[in-house]
């Protein structure tokens, strides 16, 4: 996998985004261009493409994150409960505060997703069994609870529908306005990079990464935080995007190993690459209509983590 043939393809996908949509732009008559064409790029293709990239990028990368803090290549926020501790936030600022801002659903999105990251992570301190395989079950399992309590207080309080928004990713409502929260995770990955080294010594075990003179405890706390504003951005952005942040660290890591410096680069673009490809994959296959991201990029997800499932138990 070359870094070139990757920045080639994302530079493709992202003209490709730019440029299909509903709305038929005439790029070769100036004045329709004027009239319509610069507010549909500024209004809806500019900040759609960027949330798409941004929420690849983030979501990639706290998938690699999570793997690295729980050793084990089937963890992330999609089979660790994040994604669920994410919607049941956004569910009790509804119940509590009707009618909050976007900011405020975030916080409660976030605060939600840390506690149960951190609840995730004390569990696996009492598992004995470190199987590839019981590990993510075990976390999907904790997320199906959170699930079924968010359930419960969506139809006590008469809001299911509400709290269904937020299953499938869309970002087909992204618009200028309402996106910007998103970028909140560009500081995430940012700090990822800086500490890229230690979080790479976390994937050696707690005690080899104390004996090393790390700070486990505080690192682990950091990269929870990173992993959970970053979720909680997307979250509120755009929805529920699963498998994303579980198949591209696995891909990455298959060509380039675990040394975090190396293959972080290669994991972000990977994830914005991917994510823009079913995003326009969805856009075209009934076009004018639109299939929302979460379904193409399950189905996608799906197929790529069965793959990686078999070849990880295979040379286990």
């Amino acid at each position: 996998m070359r870094k070139s043939l990757l920045i080639i393809a994302f530079i493709f996908l992202v003209i490709a985004s730019l440029g299909i949509g509903v709305k038929q732009i005439d790029w070769l008559h100036y004045s329709s261009w004027l009239e319509t064409g610069a507010q549909v790029f500024r209004i809806s293709r500019v900040p759609r493409t960027i949330a798409l990239v941004l929420a690849g990028v983030g979501l990639s990368v706290s998938g690699l994150i999570m793997q690295q803090i729980s050793l084990n290549k089937f963890v992330s926020p999609t089979t660790a409960g994040t994604l669920d501790a994410a919607k049941l936030g956004i569910l009790i600022s509804f119940i509590l505060l009707p009618g909050v801002s976007a900011i405020t659903q975030m916080g409660f999105a976030f605060l939600f997703t840390v506690l149960a990251s951190l609840i995730f992570m004390q569990m696996l301190k009492h598992v004995k069994q470190r199987s590839i395989i019981y590990i993510p079950l075990l976390g999907i399992m904790f997320g199906n609870v959170l699930a079924a309590i968010g359930t419960f207080f969506g139809y006590r309080f008469d809001i299911i529908q509400n709290m269904e928004t937020w299953l499938i990713g869309d970002f087909s409502k992204v618009l200028q306005g309402n996106y910007e929260l998103i970028y909140i995770s560009l500081p995430a990955v940012l700090l990822t990079y800086l500490y890229a080294n230690k979080l790479t010594a976390l994937g050696l075990g707690e005690e080899m990464a104390r004996s090393l003179g790390i700070n486990y405890s505080a690192l682990v706390i950091v990269g929870l935080i990173c992993i959970s504003l970053t979720v909680s951005a997307v979250m509120i952005t755009a929805g529920s995007i699963p498998f994303l942040g579980l198949i591209v660290p696995n891909i990455v890591s298959l060509f380039y190993g675990d040394n975090l410096r190396r293959s972080l680069p290669y994991t972000a673009i990977l994830g914005a690459v991917l994510l823009l490809f079913c995003d326009i994959v969805g856009r075209v296959l009934i076009y004018p209509f639109e299939i929302p991201i979460g379904l193409t990029i399950s189905i996608v997800g799906g197929v790529i983590f069965l793959i990686l499932i078999r070849k990880r138990i295979r040379y286990a």
